[in-house]
């Protein structure tokens, strides 16, 4: 469920060699190979005449692949390149690059009203600090599904050579904030920050989305440099989420694109990194509960939105 639990806007989403020294000593050896050496290649180069067989192109390997300390998106270089996109060569290991993953609300929170009922800035307005989430119909609460799943996409990302970042485990009683959320994936540097979530719409109401951010600026706020690079993280999370879980787009919002853009959350807003939300689905339809309590489906949403990062990363 988004931070706020209030309904998004209604309608469509918009669309050399290092050469050592050498020192010269010639031998007499030395200088019979230099010598003949031209007449081995005048001699092969007339075989190749005489044979007909013309030159031969020499194979080229590939240009070396950019250094990881070198891609763009690195913590080294957050603030001269605060909107990274994808990079690196398909299919390497992504070694060098930070995902941050933020599982949505805190088991404790229910525990913790006042605390997390608090306002903070997110540079367009105050909003709470977080909110408890959702639940299904048997009580199993948002933030233990967003936990698992973030657990399970760390050690999927982590096999790629991705360095991860959790926002919490419920290590701590509440929270934390979504200004601490979105600040600790600005301070990593992160290459991608994606929020995991679930939705608290009413029955009937099925399916998946990837909320965006929209051009916002105020205060704090200003995403200028990330809604490109965002939309192109949440459009790869979306294909491959559907792909691997068999789940559909929302029927209840977004067009039928799997896509929504908002501008109301601090998560978003106050982020200087690509990000977005994955709504995995709709806790209060019974269907949907379903699977969302299913451990086995659990995986495949996880590997999806793996999948959808390391493709936006270019691995």
């Amino acid at each position: 469920m988004r931070y706020d639990d209030t309904p998004p806007p209604p309608g469509p989403a918009p669309p050399a060699g290092t050469g050592r020294p050498w020192y010269a000593r010639r031998s007499t050896l030395a200088v019979a190979a230099a010598t003949l050496a031209p007449l081995c290649l005048a001699g092969w180069v007339l075989t190749e005449v005489a044979t007909g067989a013309g030159p031969r192109r020499m194979p080229q390997s590939a240009p070396p692949a950019p250094h990881p300390a070198h891609a763009p998106g690195r913590a080294a270089d957050a603030k001269a390149n605060p909107a990274a996109g994808p990079a690196g060569t398909a299919g390497a290991p992504l070694t060098g690059r930070t995902v941050v993953i933020d599982p949505g609300h805190n088991p404790g929170n229910f525990r913790h009203t006042a605390e997390i009922g608090r306002k903070v800035d997110i540079g367009t307005t105050h909003k709470e600090c977080d909110t408890t989430g959702t639940t299904t119909g048997t009580g199993y609460q948002e933030a233990e599904f967003t936990l698992d799943v973030s657990r399970r996409l760390r050690t999927a990302l982590e096999a790629r050579g991705v360095t991860v970042v959790l926002t919490h485990e419920a290590g701590r009683p509440w929270g934390p904030c979504i200004d601490e959320r979105a600040r600790i994936g600005n301070e990593a540097g992160a290459d991608a920050v994606v929020s995991v979530h679930a939705d608290g719409a009413s029955e009937g109401s099925r399916g998946f989305h990837v909320i965006l951010p929209a051009a916002v600026k105020g205060g704090a706020a200003d995403t200028a440099g990330i809604v490109g690079p965002s939309r192109l993280l949440g459009e790869a999370i979306a294909g491959n989420f559907a792909r691997t879980t068999g789940s559909t787009p929302a029927n209840y919002l977004g067009g039928g694109t799997g896509l929504v853009v908002r501008d109301d959350l601090g998560g978003l807003n106050l982020s200087l990194r690509p990000k977005v939300f994955v709504e995995c689905g709709n806790m209060r339809d019974t269907k949907d509960a379903a699977l969302l309590a299913d451990a086995r489906w659990r995986q495949k949403a996880a590997q999806g939105i793996a999948d959808g990062i390391v493709g936006f990363l270019g691995g």
